[in-house]
């Protein structure tokens, strides 16, 4: 049987291997002069993958375990990984409604239209900002929650005492 320690090893080993391709998924959007359709794809599938290192661990791993693990720091750790995905909602819900309108005007398949993005929708300012305000917050969160698991790694495991 697999140890604890190895599981868990494994567990942050996957978690720390996300966060480049958060980074790298950041920076395509941040590089790109014009969004296209390829642009977008090329960064979700990016994204996908440093969501999926993350997720895999929290969902076989830390969730199970979470009831024996609640006191103290632990708590804290998972109060802000469950702010991080919350903070990941929060964008997504306004990714879904600036998809949709960007879509509807046909600027990934044809991004050389000179329009602001504003002037598309009147509630458009206001989801970018939720976007804005979502990414951020989950990444401000996903650092805490991973500062406190490294954190609750070296204790648990007695590598510092």
């Amino acid at each position: 049987m697999v140890s604890s320690m190895a599981v868990a090893t494994l567990a942050l080993l996957m978690i720390t291997a996300s966060f480049p391709f958060y980074l790298y998924g950041a920076w395509i959007m941040i590089d790109a002069d014009v969004v296209t359709w390829d642009v977008l794809t090329y960064h979700l599938k990016v994204i996908v993958v440093g969501l999926t290192l993350t997720t895999i661990p929290v969902v076989t791993w830390m969730l199970p375990r979470l009831a024996e693990q609640l006191g103290g720091l632990g708590a804290v750790h998972a109060f802000f990984g469950l702010q991080a995905y919350a903070m990941l909602f929060v964008g997504l819900t306004a990714i879904v409604r600036i998809f949709q309108v960007k879509f509807e005007h046909d600027l990934y398949g044809d991004p050389d239209q000179d329009v602001d993005l504003d002037d598309l929708h009147e509630n458009m300012h206001a989801w970018r900002r939720r976007l804005r305000v979502g990414v951020f917050g989950f990444v401000f969160f996903w650092i805490l929650a991973y500062i406190l698991g490294v954190i609750q790694y070296l204790i648990i495991y007695r590598i510092v005492i």
